[in-house]
């Protein structure tokens, strides 16, 4: 077992000096250089075409430019460095796996991947000169895997395939620009057929109006469809999955099994988190170990965490927080049953 931890990151103000803030926090950390040290030579193939990278930020996400700016001069990197390792642009997507449960009143997923490509941090931003306050963990740095946002969206997405990628945004990167820009199911989905996607992706959409929604998208098409539960396949756009895909049906089929037997949000998260309910995996070493457990529930402005299994949350009173509480937490620890550490340590 591998004990594991998120640092809790909070801040209010605009763009850029919350940039700078989170690289004078980098420089102590061991994130930047252990991650240099894992994409090794394959960080030469990253494209690096700084133009397109800067025009997809500044069509969408002029504020993301902004903080990456700021994370640049705290760091001293060049512009096009800091694009390439903050801009989610051209960054490669390993494989995941992912479960996510919907009901009116919450959202529950599990993100599913290798510990060493988890950076442990857990981000409350409220920006003071664009886009809506968002609650969530973070990955390179500037993305999120899943949230919510003070409008009451919540998002979260799972991987289906790299095949045939194209010019776009990773995941991550496309989770921050949604809950950042968008106050609910109807314009995430707009912006969601509107963005340049990379990879392939299921992405689950939950609004304070209890209605959900899963859109797939991939680089050459994005459908919507009306379903409270996805895994790592597509049901619409069935010509993009994968050929092996047996074990994302089999994770689906116990959730919609279960699901009758779940009546709260506690139910659901136990649903997913619990170790003998067949949906938390511990396959680390295949880079689809749950890491963590996450809730959202946009009519009680509400995040869950916990990093691990048969584990209780952390919760989070995001509606407080947004009212000018501060959190005293500093770290969510949990424990894993692998022996690779996370990136942050």
């Amino acid at each position: 077992m591998k004990k594991v931890f998120s640092n809790i990151v909070q801040y209010r103000g605009n763009h850029y000096d919350f940039g700078y803030m989170q690289g004078e926090l980098l420089k102590s950390s061991p994130i930047l250089d252990n991650r240099k040290k894992q994409w090794g030579s394959n960080r030469r193939q990253f494209n690096s075409n700084k133009d397109d990278a800067t025009k997809a930020l500044l069509t969408f996400a002029p504020g993301l430019l902004d903080e990456i700016q700021g994370l640049a001069d705290s760091l001293q990197m060049d512009a096009e460095s800091a694009l390439k390792e903050f801009g989610g642009y051209y960054l490669e997507y390993g494989r995941s796996g992912c479960s996510i449960f919907t009901e009116s009143d919450y959202m529950v997923r599990n993100y599913d991947n290798a510990p060493s490509t988890y950076e442990g941090r857990y981000v409350l931003y409220q920006p003071t000169d664009t886009g809506y306050a968002t609650i969530g963990p973070s990955m390179q740095i500037t993305g999120r895997t899943d949230g919510l946002n003070e409008k009451g969206l919540s998002l979260g997405y799972n991987f289906v395939h790299r095949k045939k990628s194209d010019d776009g945004f990773i995941c991550n990167m496309i989770g921050r620009i949604v809950l950042e820009n968008c106050k609910n199911i109807e314009e995430a989905v707009t912006l969601l057929k509107e963005l340049p996607h990379r990879h392939s992706f299921n992405y689950a959409l939950l609004d304070k109006s209890g209605e959900s929604v899963i859109v797939e998208a991939s680089p050459r098409r994005v459908e919507t469809r009306k379903s409270n539960s996805c895994t790592n396949h597509f049901e619409t756009l069935v010509e993009e999955n994968r050929y092996r895909m047996d074990e994302s049906v089999e994770r689906l089929s116990r959730i919609k099994k279960q699901q009758n037997t779940v009546n709260n949000a506690y139910h659901a998260y136990q649903m997913m988190n619990d170790t003998e309910k067949g949906i938390f995996s511990k396959k680390y070493g295949a880079w689809a170990g749950t890491l963590h457990t996450a809730a959202y529930l946009p009519k009680e402005m509400k995040a869950w965490f916990a990093l691990g299994g048969d584990r209780k949350p952390l919760i989070l009173d995001f509606h407080k927080w947004l009212e000018g509480d501060k959190l005293h937490a500093t770290k969510i620890r949990g424990e894993l049953d692998s022996n690779s550490p996370f990136v942050n340590m």
